[in-house]
This record gives C-alpha cells, structure tokens and sequence, in this order.
C-alpha cells in the first residue's frame, strides 16, 4: 500500500510539475494574469508622435492616449515602462511588458514572435538627410556607398537592408530613432532611415531639426502599426481587438489621428 501511495504522489507531483511548466502558455492564463495584476503593461520608447513627454513632463502621443482609451474600455490599468527597442522581444517574453504599444510595425518575421492586433496606422520608411546634401543626394540611385543610420532592430534597419543602394554602404545602429537624426544632424551620417510618423512630427522650421529634410519620393516600403502581445496571447488579443473597435465605430481612434498627424485605419 505504501509503495502505491508513493506511486501515486510521484505522479500527482509529476502532472504538478507540468501544470506549472505550461501554466503562462495558455490563452486564457495570460489575460487572467493580466487581469489578476490589474495593470497591463505596455513597452515604449520615447518616440513622437506615438508616445513622448510634453514640457511639462507628462506623456502623452497617439499611442499613449490609444492605450488609456482601450484602458477605459477593459478596465486594467495602463502602466508605461520604457525599453530598449532591439529587446522587445525579449521582454515581452520574459514578462517584464504585456504588450509592445509604440508604433510596432508588422512583419513577417515579428509574427514568428508574437501575436498582434488589429493593425491601426498606416506608415511608410522615409529617407532623412541635411538640406545642405540635398542637390547631391537626389534619389536613392544616388546614395551608393554612403553612410546610413537607422534604430537597432527597427523597420528603418530592414529596410536599408533590403534596398539595393542604402545597403551598399556603411550602417550605424543607433538606439533610437531621433538618436538617428543627430547623426545626420552632426555630419556623422549622410541619412537616417525612420518612421514618416516620426520625421513628420519632428522635422519642421520650429524645431531642432529645421536643417533636415525628408528625401522626396524615395519611400522605401509601406507598412502598417500594431500592438504586438505574447505569441500565445490569443484572448488578450480578442479584448483588445474589441476595443479597438469600439473606439473606431465612436470615432475617437480618428480623433486620436487628426490630433497627433497619424494616418489611422479606418
């Protein structure tokens, strides 16, 4: 009898065991840990117009007002963490962030990776240099050999990958997107690849970066914005999906976009 009650506690300690192993895997799990929490923490980098601080150091941006709306909506809290953006991934995974809200293009390769949403915003990658080069560098066929920046890990890194002149010079990675722009700011640079979203927002008389320019029809690729969650993520995805709705049928996802400059999916 003795020996069967052991046999039978090793096996309960065993399915134990596996519970435990698979337990933040499943679809339900992870809004329940969300839930549970109550905040849904949402990983960014300080990127206009997306999500920024204004001069009285309070953040605000398209996504950062999109994100207190969908709030509102599903009743967690939003917290805002600040990251490193090649490591989003990474922590998303390690759940150190709940979801990736910050201008987070779709790709093939990031849907290996994890789950996203609706997409929201429509954008495209820009090319960015000083108006001083502007009678040199024309076109992209003009740009062979010529030293790129683009944020580590970003659309604007893919992009300069693939195109056939951007790619056969010399590539920085930078940290982030603005940090791009003071390279080329700076002479260090001859152009930065970023978001429309961003140059758009940035680069105007009244700002620091009245000298830039954005390169006239070299669009490198068009692409869409979404908010990236665990790969297993599937019924966070659901809630959020349906606020999303709701918050286009109200029209405050287009108020959002008329207010901040951003190209929201309709």
């Amino acid at each position: 009898m003795k020996k069967l009650l052991s046999v039978l506690l090793m096996a309960a300690m065993m399915g134990s065991m596996l519970v435990g192993c698979t337990g933040g895997s499943s679809a339900a799990t992870d809004w329940d840990y969300i839930k549970n929490k109550n905040e849904l923490v949402v990983g960014i980098t300080l990127y206009e117009p997306m999500n920024y601080y204004d001069e009285n150091g309070k953040l605000i941006g398209f996504d950062t007002e999109f994100a207190e709306a969908v709030s509102d909506i599903v009743g967690v809290p939003v917290k805002f963490q600040e990251i490193e953006w090649d490591q989003k991934e990474v922590e998303l995974k390690s759940r150190t962030i709940d979801c990736i809200w910050n201008g987070l293009t779709v790709t093939e390769e990031r849907k290996a990776n994890m789950a996203f949403s609706k997409s929201y915003v429509v954008n495209e990658q820009v090319v960015v240099i000083n108006k001083a080069n502007a009678d040199k560098f024309t076109s992209l066929e003009a740009m062979d050999g010529i030293k790129v920046c683009a944020e580590s890990g970003s659309a604007g890194e893919s992009a300069i990958e693939a195109d056939a002149h951007l790619s056969t010079g010399t590539y920085l990675g930078v940290s982030a997107q603005k940090d791009a722009l003071l390279e080329v700011k700076a002479g260090t640079c001859d152009a930065a690849v970023l978001d429309l979203t961003l140059a758009k927002a940035v680069i105007n008389e009244d700002t620091d970066y009245s000298d830039l320019m954005i390169l006239e029809g070299a669009s490198l690729q068009s692409e869409e914005y979404a908010i990236g969650f665990r790969l297993e993520d599937v019924k966070t995805v659901e809630i959020v999906n349906n606020a999303i709705d709701q918050l286009v049928a109200n029209g405050k996802l287009a108020e959002l976009g008329e207010k901040y400059g951003v190209d929201v999916i309709k």
